[in-house]
């Protein structure tokens, strides 16, 4: 270190991410000189994710901005909703995230889901090869700069993690045309195309069917229905979206 002295404002939508004694107005910080302000964000606990606008002594500057001795930092919250740029909006949840993942697909939402551990590196990877935001509460998955974008979710508890991407990222909603298990797309299927799936009961009680393109898997109105319905629901009088 030389001595570089910096004041840094972590916004309070952010302070989960810092130690409790960098919470309290602006702290000083010491740097080295050359690191960017970026660093100094990332080496506070903040994922570059979850910041929108970096002020420094009040003009915005970009996150490779070298801090100089005596700078005063504002670190802001993503603006919401958030705009991702360059591709369809579309998702890539890990491991921990598999009733998040259901929730969105039941929305119509594409979301892709990795139901084993596959290691952040190729997460990371497919986040960027295939162009969808990384939703995970990893800080260190986040923090890898070959993700396409990336949001940390800030819950622990599906309806407020669903809440909060739908708040943040306002999707648009088609329930009901994407398959729950693999995230393909669903058309509308005879009972004789899924009948090797339906038991007894089943058979005789259902006519309206609905099948992936992608896995095959039949869906109808079962015993979860209601259920289903009420989280749909609540979305799309929440968030909108189309039907």
């Amino acid at each position: 270190m030389n001595g570089t002295e910096i004041h840094v404002e972590v916004a309070s939508a952010l302070h989960l991410f810092v130690p409790q004694a960098r919470r309290a107005g602006a702290t000083a910080l010491a740097t080295d000189g050359v690191s960017t302000l970026g660093h100094v964000v990332e080496s506070l606990g903040v994922p570059l994710t979850e910041v929108g606008t970096l002020l420094v002594d009040g003009r915005e500057v970009p996150a490779s901005h070298i801090p100089k001795a005596g700078e005063r930092i504002a670190v802001r919250p993503v603006a919401r909703p958030q705009q991702v740029p360059g591709a369809p909006l579309r998702f890539l949840l890990d491991v921990h995230l598999g009733t998040l993942a259901r929730r969105l697909r039941l929305l119509g939402v594409d979301t892709a889901y990795e139901s084993t551990d596959i290691g952040d590196p190729a997460l990371a990877a497919r986040s960027a090869a295939e162009r969808r935001v990384m939703l995970s509460r990893d800080r260190g998955l986040l923090r890898r700069r070959e993700l396409w974008a990336g949001a940390f979710v800030y819950s622990t508890r599906p309806d407020d993690q669903l809440s909060d991407v739908l708040d943040r990222f306002a999707p648009d909603l088609r329930p009901w045309t994407r398959c729950t298990a693999c995230n393909g797309t669903l058309r509308q299927a005879t009972k004789e195309e899924v009948a090797d799936q339906l038991k007894g009961g089943t058979q005789r009680s259902y006519d309206v069917f609905a099948q992936c393109t992608a896995c095959g898997r039949a869906y109808w109105k079962g015993a979860h229905h209601e259920q289903l319905e009420a989280i749909v629901e609540r979305a799309l009088t929440r968030f909108g979206g189309g039907t």
